[in-house]
């Protein structure tokens, strides 16, 4: 079961790294099915990572909520709909809304609406000092960062608003939020109950979250936000701290906030790999791998050029002996040195009319039933035997002819004559 801890600093707010195991968080962990399992407030950074030890949970997503005005909430009207080019337009698009150079503002980038993409500007320097205070918790993995007042739950058609002592947090319908002192609401709601001259009156509802104690705390200046007869005032009661209804509202998804956490600040998602401590070595393994498929790809080029050169080099031999010979090539000068060897060695260095018969009758048998000798005759002045023969198809006389080659004899069909039946032709072999 996956877990997700809220976590929110206390006040003051100066310098959020200073002294981090003295800072005090409010915090609560809901579990997968949406049920608070544990809750603290003023609890030092200790006590819940030690309270997420007792329970034997590791992995827990973290979510760190910032104060509301540590984020300006914008607008950006850009055309692109590739990721790429909305990032290059996007400091641009909304430049004209932030009060400080636009290079040290940290931009988040929200979804898309009617009036353009919602976008969450923070100064690049508190980012970086709010990522370092939140990361790094033990038994947790850091998740998102989101401005506190962007969870309160969105009210349709108007604004949500929940006292917090001091400060107040609001957001609307939009997607807008900002936080500020409790002592200015009323002007704030005074604000709201003035129309827009092209707009037809309406009443806008307003939905007021707090403690019992805070409204009875603040009775003045509810009495203020109530005052204007264009709004709409209901009242919730929290039973516990204001974080619990942020964290209710952002696990139920009833707000749309934006995660801080990108570009730069961006947090890995998802568990650390387990072969992240093998990377170097399967780094090595690769380029070991490519060096060697490169070297046996340069040893197989280098023995393939060997072996060309040495069958040229006996192609070269062959020919200085044997000049006449065209048919021998390098595939084939092998088988036939072999065959002239063999002659050579049972016939001496004559072959006479027996030899030739007997290499005849040898590949005969090796073509018997497509090739008949019609006659044959021998001369002994020139040591040729010549066989008059028939076959199915002059292939299978080139079958026979390059047979007797194959034994080292000078073999040649000549007269060859096609017929409706097969072919026939002469067949003349000598001793080569």
């Amino acid at each position: 079961m996956s877990y997700r801890l809220y976590v929110r600093p206390l006040p003051p707010f100066s310098d959020p790294g200073e002294n981090p195991e003295d800072r005090l968080f409010n915090w609560v962990l809901y579990d997968a099915g949406g049920d608070a399992q544990a809750q603290g407030s003023r609890d030092r950074r200790s006590t819940i990572e030690q309270t997420l030890s007792q329970n034997g949970l590791e992995g827990v997503l973290l979510a760190g909520l910032i104060p509301g005005d540590e984020a300006l909430f914008c607008t950006a009207d850009i055309p692109a709909k590739q990721s790429r080019f909305i990032n290059q337009a996007l400091p641009y698009a909304v430049e004209e809304q932030i009060a400080q150079d636009i290079d040290s503002v940290h931009l988040a980038l929200g979804p898309h609406t009617p009036e353009g993409y919602r976008v969450a500007a923070v100064d690049r320097d508190r980012m970086a000092t709010w990522l370092e205070l939140f990361r790094g918790w033990s038994h947790t993995r850091l998740d998102a960062i989101y401005p506190d007042a962007s969870l309160l739950p969105m009210t349709e058609g108007g604004w949500s608003i929940c006292l917090d002592g001091e400060s107040t947090m609001m957001a609307s319908d939009r997607g807008e939020w900002l936080s500020m002192q409790s002592a200015n609401l009323g002007m704030f709601a005074h604000t709201l109950a003035v129309p827009p001259s092209e707009d037809v009156v309406a009443e806008v509802p307003v939905v007021i979250y707090a403690t019992d104690t805070e409204f009875e705390e603040q009775q003045a200046v509810l009495g203020e936000l109530m005052a204007p007869g264009r709004l709409s005032v209901r009242r919730e009661s929290l039973a516990l701290m204001p974080l619990e209804l942020l964290a209710h509202s952002h696990h139920h998804h009833l707000c749309r906030p934006i995660n801080l956490c990108q570009r730069e600040f961006s947090v890995k998602g998802g568990k650390a790999s387990p072969f992240k401590p093998w990377k170097p070595l399967i780094a090595v393994a690769a380029v070991w791998f490519v060096v060697q498929v490169a070297l046996e790809a340069g040893m197989g080029f280098y023995y393939q050029q060997q072996a060309d050169d040495m069958r040229q080099q006996a192609m070269a031999v062959y020919k200085n002996a044997f000049p006449n010979d065209s048919r021998t090539h390098a595939g084939n000068v092998k088988r036939v040195i072999e065959g002239q060897l063999r002659m050579a060695g049972s016939d001496g260095p004559d072959v006479d009319f027996v030899t030739l018969m007997k290499y005849t009758g040898q590949q005969y048998s090796e073509v018997a039933g497509s090739v008949t000798f019609n006659s044959i005759n021998y001369s002994q002045s020139r040591g040729e035997l010549v066989v008059d023969v028939r076959a199915q198809s002059y292939d299978r006389l080139s079958a026979l002819r390059n047979g007797l080659s194959g034994q080292g004899l000078e073999a040649k069909i000549g007269s060859v004559v096609n017929e409706s039946s097969g072919a026939r032709g002469r067949l003349t072999v000598s001793g080569g």
